[in-house]
């Protein structure tokens, strides 16, 4: 198979389109042909070196988390999927023609949504929806997502809004008019040192940005609300011991990721794509996302 092959840290100019071994499922294993993978930060991170700690690269080897394709081959011991169903999924080594994924980490793609569009999915839908469900925000109660333009930030809005809660946007100034469409009850400019004094109490915030907006944003939780995070948490938290914080990482779970996956599906949730690029140009696609350049697909 052909895939994007990592044989030391660096750039984008690291990712090299070049034949590797074909994987083989094993026992509770699904082999699935790819259709698409998509460009998340943890990818060019890990690429760049910045992940070594907790998720180092063995080189050469490859990366990539997201998956959308058509289950190829069923290894032993696999119920509830047959050769040509269209699946998605977190995985590892999802920059390929072929990926190998734990069955139990595997999801079908619900009927209606676009299998390439499937590929934006997993990830970030994923992680907003945990990172909402952290702040633990009730019917009534009020919560402010910080980077509710970004995608995660989408899929945290939306969640709380499923779950009946008052939803404040929090995005930088420039963002005001995107942010508008996300479907919060209310926007503010993060950078609006007026906008974020005038704010209300509030019961949790959650975070997809961290940084000096996290320092003053915190100050803003009532006494018992909730700072949830996918970043780091705020550096003067201790002068706020009221406030519960929670750092949050995302996992697999196969019932959120088909609720979110048919919430875009029904248009009840954007994920925008900026770019469809053939997975021969990884090193374009991520050179391009760390500039911030949308949700960028790869299409094998």
């Amino acid at each position: 198979m052909k895939a994007i092959v990592v044989r030391q840290y660096g750039g984008p100019e690291v990712l090299k389109f070049e034949d590797y071994p074909d994987p083989v499922p094993g026992a509770g294993e699904v082999l699935v042909k790819v259709a698409a993978t998509s460009v998340n930060p943890i990818d060019y991170k890990r690429r760049a070196g910045l992940t070594q700690d907790f998720y180092p690269l063995k080189f050469p080897g490859l990366i990539g988390v997201d998956i959308a394709g058509t289950v190829a081959k069923i290894g032993s011991g696999v119920d509830g999927f047959s050769v040509g169903d269209d699946v998605f999924a977190m995985a590892d080594n999802t920059y390929a023609e072929l990926c190998v994924v734990k069955a139990e980490v595997l999801a079908k793609v619900p009927k209606g949504l676009d299998l390439i569009q499937a590929a934006a999915l997993p990830l970030v839908t994923t992680t907003g929806n945990q990172l909402l469900s952290a702040t633990g925000v009730k019917a009534g109660q009020t919560v402010l997502v910080v980077g509710a333009a970004g995608n995660v930030g989408r899929s945290a809005v939306f969640t709380a809004k499923a779950r009946g809660a008052t939803v404040i946007a929090g995005v930088l100034k420039r963002q005001i008019d995107e942010a508008k469409t996300v479907g919060a009850d209310q926007v503010i400019a993060t950078d609006d040192d007026t906008a974020i004094a005038n704010l209300a109490p509030l019961d949790a915030v959650a975070d997809t940005v961290g940084g000096k907006t996290a320092e003053r944003l915190i100050a803003k939780v009532k006494s018992g609300g909730v700072y949830a995070s996918v970043v780091e948490v705020p550096q003067n938290a201790a002068k706020y011991p009221s406030v519960k914080l929670v750092h949050v990482f995302s996992k697999f779970d196969r019932k959120t990721l088909e609720f979110m996956a048919e919430a875009v599906r029904d248009s009840k949730l954007v994920i925008p794509i900026s770019q469809k690029l053939p997975l021969s140009q990884a090193a374009e696609a991520q050179a391009a996302a760390e500039k911030g350049g949308g949700k960028i697909l790869l299409v094998a």
